[in-house]
């Protein structure tokens, strides 16, 4: 089948042909029409996990997938050929990715039905974005009419959390580039800032007094980044880092800071396609590229500014 590889850590990924996988006992395989980029994709390739899993080579690079099941295992199995899933890839060894035409995994892994009315393409978008926008509401305890700055706002991530941080009357403050501003405030920010246009701390300080409740920080890469847009939230608040970079972080006295790690679990991709299904959340589907593009496509996404997902067609 087609994939895109690397052969090792941090070298180009390619387009290339490996065989297709075989689904173990109680496993299913997936003929794959959408995959989903993620920057935790050429992350992973450039060796991000390297010493904390075991890896394969080639590594098939992706997590992110929606298709059609092709293929059961030996067993009882919860799924039957010919369902319509989306899930997110994990477990080891790393390399098993979703930029390739069938994946097999375990059907108690986080793979869900797509509900009628969802189209494949928009399922495909929603396991990694949904499920970390979700998850970090929950870590963070945020409650109605507290505030949240929003770092990285405009990807894949920060569209998912911005609706469902506004659907529990939080007030967001999505800190954008450019144009993003008004496609956000569309999502639910309550306010927008250009960080092109003026300095992020005046205009959160102005915005916020006292400072902000909580931070949700996409974006920052080193502990010293976070700890400096740490520094405006108010004492009592928490600041939450997707990057890995709480530790170290001189952040604030008073303020909690998470280093935030996904965990993927089958029901809540339930509640994210239902509510995807039902019009209460919008996933924004940047653009839609053949596979043999993907390698382009990481490239692009490495320079950060996305606005929304990119998806792979097969």
């Amino acid at each position: 089948m087609r994939a895109v590889a690397v052969s090792a850590f941090r070298a180009e990924p390619t387009l290339v042909e490996v065989p297709k996988p075989i689904p173990a006992a109680g496993d299913v395989r997936v003929r794959i029409e959408y995959a989903a980029l993620n920057p935790s994709d050429w992350q992973t390739a450039d060796g991000s996990l390297e010493g904390q899993a075991p890896h394969v080579f080639p590594l098939v690079i992706g997590v992110d997938y929606a298709g059609r099941v092709d293929m059961i295992g030996t067993g009882d199995n919860r799924f039957r050929v010919g369902d319509a899933v989306f899930g997110r890839v994990t477990g080891s060894p790393v390399g098993a990715g979703t930029y390739c035409e069938y994946v097999s995994v375990p059907q108690d892994s986080a793979i869900a039905l797509v509900p009628d009315g969802l189209p494949l393409r928009i399922a495909a978008a929603l396991p990694t974005a949904g499920m970390t926008a979700a998850q970090i509401l929950e870590t963070a305890v945020l409650r109605g009419h507290e505030s949240l700055l929003l770092i990285g706002a405009a990807g894949g991530v920060g569209s998912c959390l911005t609706q469902l941080a506004a659907a529990r009357d939080l007030r967001v403050l999505a800190a954008v580039r450019g144009d993003e501003g008004w496609r956000m405030g569309a999502l639910g920010a309550a306010v927008t800032i250009d960080t092109t246009a003026r300095p992020l701390e005046a205009a959160v300080r102005e915005a916020s007094p006292g400072g902000v409740d909580a931070l949700v920080d996409l974006a920052s890469t080193t502990p010293e980044a976070f700890a400096a847009m740490a520094a405006l939230v108010r004492s009592g608040g928490v600041a939450v880092t997707t990057r890995g970079v709480a530790d170290g972080a001189a952040v604030p006295e008073g303020v909690g800071s998470i280093d935030f790690r996904l965990d993927p679990t089958p029901v809540l991709l339930d509640v994210l396609a239902a509510g995807a299904a039902e019009g209460v959340l919008n996933v924004l589907i940047d653009i839609e590229l053949p596979l043999e593009k993907a390698p382009q496509a990481l490239d692009r996404n490495r320079t950060g500014g996305a606005r929304g997902k990119t998806l792979f067609a097969l």
